[in-house]
C-alpha cells in the first residue's frame, strides 16, 4: 500500500477532491492567484481569502524521472515520478506519478491529464498522457539573483577563525555507536586547535537529535558525554545547510557570547541500516513538504533532485557524461585519499554502465552511506597567533535564501537553494570566483556539484558540461580543482562538514598527495535542497 498524507483541516479538501473526479487547488478569493502547497496567506496580494479552486487537470510534464530503486516494500519499481505544470498556471507543479503508458514513454513537454486513485480516505491526483502534441509550458531561465547588500562594511566573518578540526575513523559498518564517534572527533578537533576541554565554551550541530542514523543526540548528548557547561549552544536543522552550525557558531563568537565553539556532525547511517533500526512512527506522512511528494514514491533525495537533472539535462542539451565527469573526478581524488571508503579506479564506462538508481542517476551519481564524525573549532580571531597550526580566516559567508523553499515548485532547472547563497557569497567579499584556488562542492548528487560550479559563477548557466572539458578543468592539476578528497559520492557522506575538513587540510598545506599547488583561497558549500550556505576560506595571512 503506497504511504498516504496524514489529513489534516488544512489540507483535507485536496487529498478529498478526487471524490467527485475534480482536482482543485487553493486560489485567493481575492485576487485569483493559484497556490500550492497550500498556505494560510496568499503571496500575491496577501489576503487571507482562501478557496478550494476547480482546475481542468490538464497539465505538462516538467520533470521525470524513472525510479529503479526498490526504497519501500509498498512501492516496487520501476515507476514515474514527475513534476507536471497545470494548464491554468504553469508556475504551479505537482509531484506526482505518470500511469497508463511504459516508463520510458514518458518525457519532458508531453501533456498529461489527472485521474485518481482512491486508497482509504485518500484521492491520490495521478497523470496519464492524453496523446496531444507536445506544448510544453515556458520554463524560465534562471537568473542570477541579486541579494540584499550589506548593511554596512563591517563583517562578523573577520572576527573569527577555524582554529581546530578533528575527525572520528570514517568507514562503511563500523559498529561503534554514534556518540563514540561524536567524542572521538570533538577531542581530536580541541587538540588540534591547542585547546582544552575547558577552553570550549561553545556547541554548536545540525540537525540536532534526529534519528534515521543522523546524528549522535545533538546538542545534549555530546554536552552530556564531556560537561562542557557552555554559555551558549545552537542544535537546530532549520539553517544554511549543514555548514550552518559554523556560521552560527561564527556569529555567537562575534558577539562576544563565547570565544571557542566546538561544531559537530556525526553520521552512522550504515552501522544504524545494519542493525536494522527503524526512526520515528509508522503513521503517514505528515509536514509541509512530505506529504506532496511521499505518496507518489518520491521518497529520497535523489528522486526530488533527479527530476531537477532531467529538466537540466533536457534544456541544455546535456548529457550523463556531463555527470559522470564529477563522479570519476571523485574517485580519482579519493584513489590519493587513504580515509576515502571507495578507493578503486573508476572510467568513464565504468560510470555509464553501473545500475540504474532513478534516472538520470545512476550508483555512482549517489553519495556513499558510512559512518563518521568531524568537528571544527570556531575561535576569537584574537588566537590566530597563538595556535600550533595555522589558523583558517572566513573571508565571507553566503546564507541569503532567494527561491521558494519548495523543492518542486520553483527552480526546476537546477538544485534549489543554490543559486541565491552563491550570489550572496560575492556581496560579502572583494574577491571573485576567478581567485579561488579550489572548489570544495556538496555532492550528495553529481547534479549538486555542477549546480554549484554554475550558481558560484565558475562557468555560465548551462555551460557545466563544455567547461569541464570531460573533467580536466576541475582534476587536481586543473584549473579549478574540485573535492580533491573525493567528495561525498568517494569518501564517503558526512552531511557537508568533510568539505570543510577538507578546505582545512588543504589551506594547511597537509594534504599530502592529493595537495593543491598553491592553496591560498577554498570555497565551501553544504546543503542541497535545503537552505543551504557558502563559506569563502583563507589560509591566515595569505
Amino acid at each position: 500500500m503506497r504511504p498516504l498524507p496524514e489529513l489534516t483541516p488544512v489540507n483535507e479538501w485536496f487529498w478529498k477532491s478526487g471524490a467527485d473526479g475534480t482536482l482543485r487547488i487553493q486560489g485567493c478569493g481575492d485576487c485569483g492567484t493559484l497556490v500550492h502547497p497550500p498556505t494560510p496567506i496568499c503571496p500575491v496580494c496577501r489576503s487571507r481569502a482562501r478557496v478550494p479552486t476547480e482546475v481542468s487537470g490538464r497539465a505538462t510534464v516538467v520533470g521525470v524521472t524513472v525510479n529503479s530503486q526498490a526504497w519501500s516494500p509498498d512501492l516496487p519499481p520501476p515507476y514515474v515520478i514527475a513534476n507536471v505544470a497545470l494548464a491554468e498556471d504553469p508556475r504551479v507543479h505537482l509531484t506526482t506519478n505518470i500511469v497508463g503508458c511504459e516508463p520510458d514513454e514518458v518525457h519532458i513537454g508531453q501533456d498529461v491529464t489527472v485521474q485518481f486513485e482512491q486508497h482509504e480516505d485518500v484521492w491520490l491526483p495521478l497523470f496519464t498522457p492524453t496523446g496531444a502534441p507536445d506544448n510544453p509550458p515556458p520554463v524560465p531561465e534562471p537568473a542570477r539573483p541579486t541579494p540584499r547588500a550589506p548593511l554596512s562594511s563591517d563583517r562578523f566573518e573577520h572576527k573569527v577563525v577555524l582554529s581546530g578540526v578533528g575527525r572520528s575513523a570514517i568507514g562503511r559498518k563500523l559498529m561503534v555507536d554514534p556518540l563514540s564517534l561524536a567524542v572521538d572527533a570533538c577531542l581530536a578537533a580541541v587538540a588540534d586547535a591547542g585547546l582544552t576541554l575547558d577552553d570550549i565554551d561553545g556547541l554548536s550541530t545540525y540537525p540536532g537529535a534526529v534519528g534515521m542514523g543522523m546524528s549522535e543526540g545533538g546538542v545534549t548528548a555530546v554536552e552530556e558525554a564531556l560537561r562542557l557547561h557552555p554559555t551558549w549552544i545552537n542544535g537546530g536543522g532549520e539553517l544554511p545547510g549543514p555548514g550552518g552550525s559554523v556560521i552560527a557558531a561564527m556569529l555567537a563568537v562575534s558577539a562576544g557570547l563565547c570565544r571557542h565553539v566546538l561544531c559537530f556532525r556525526t553520521v552512522w547511517e550504515s552501522t544504524y541500516r545494519t542493525l536494522g533500526l527503524r526512526g520515528g512512527g509508522g503513521g503517514r506522512a505528515a509536514g509541509p513538504m512530505s506529504e506532496w511528494r511521499t505518496p507518489f514514491g518520491a521518497l529520497s533525495a535523489a528522486n526530488w533532485i533527479a527530476l531537477n537533472a532531467s529538466q537540466y539535462l533536457h534544456r541544455y542539451g546535456a548529457t550523463r557524461e556531463m555527470l559522470g565527469a564529477i563522479a570519476v573526478n571523485g574517485r580519482a581524488g579519493a584513489m590519493r585519499n587513504p580515509a576515502a571508503i571507495y578507493r578503486d579506479p573508476m572510467t568513464m564506462d565504468d560510470y555509464l554502465s553501473a545500475r540504474p538508481i532513478t534516472s538520470p542517476f545512476g550508483l555512482f551519481d549517489c553519495d556513499v552511506p558510512c559512518d563518521a564524525s568531524i568537528a571544527v573549532i570556531v575561535s576569537d580571531a584574537s588566537v590566530a597567533g597563538d595556535l600550533p597550526r595555522p589558523a583558517i580566516r572566513v573571508e565571507a559567508v553566503g546564507t541569503q535564501i532567494t527561491e521558494r523553499i519548495s523543492w518542486d515548485q520553483d527552480t526546476i532547472t537546477h538544485e534549489p537553494q543554490v543559486l541565491g547563497q552563491s550570489a550572496h557569497l560575492w556581496t560579502r567579499t572583494d574577491l571573485r570566483p576567478s581567485d579561488v584556488d579550489l572548489a570544495l562542492l556538496y555532492d550528495g548528487f553529481t547534479f549538486n556539484a555542477i549546480t554549484w560550479l554554475e550558481a558560484l559563477g565558475f562557468c555560465g548557466i548551462g555551460e557545466a558540461q563544455d567547461w569541464l572539458d570531460k573533467g580536466r578543468r576541475i582534476a587536481l592539476d586543473g584549473e579549478l580543482p574540485v573535492n580533491p578528497h573525493g567528495g561525498q559520492l568517494s569518501e564517503g557522506r558526512t552531511h557537508g562538514f568533510g568539505f570543510i575538513y577538507e578546505a582545512i587540510t588543504q589551506l594547511r598545506n597537509s594534504a599530502g598527495e592529493r595537495q593543491v599547488a598553491n592553496a591560498d583561497t577554498a570555497v565551501v558549500t553544504s546543503g542541497g535542497g535545503t537552505p543551504s550556505g557558502v563559506l569563502l576560506l583563507q589560509r591566515h595571512g595569505a
